[in-house]
């Protein structure tokens, strides 16, 4: 289940929207809204926002994802590269 910070009712986001927006603004918190004890929508930052929605359009790409899935199956196989077999250094 996703992890929401803070649950609020309808009421209680309309009458402390602004104050929700500034809270938001300076931590990346998620807040739950609330219908008759019941969460129905979510309100987060737009930087927040954006990075979901940047994670979500990458992870829907197959070209950008398929690389990411066979290191982390090399990962879980415990093959690892190391950093010199990748970048060696170029001392003269």
């Amino acid at each position: 289940m996703p992890h929401v910070d803070q649950y609020v009712s309808v009421t209680q986001a309309k009458a402390q929207l602004l104050e929700l927006i500034r809270q938001l603004q300076k931590r990346q918190d998620t807040v739950g809204i609330t219908r008759d004890g019941v969460p129905t929508a979510v309100l987060l930052s737009m930087e927040h926002f954006e990075g979901l929605m940047e994670t979500l359009d990458i992870l829907s790409d197959q070209k950008t994802i398929r690389p990411l899935r066979k290191s982390l199956k090399q990962a879980q196989a415990g093959r690892w590269e190391t950093q010199e077999s990748l970048f060696p250094s170029r001392e003269k």
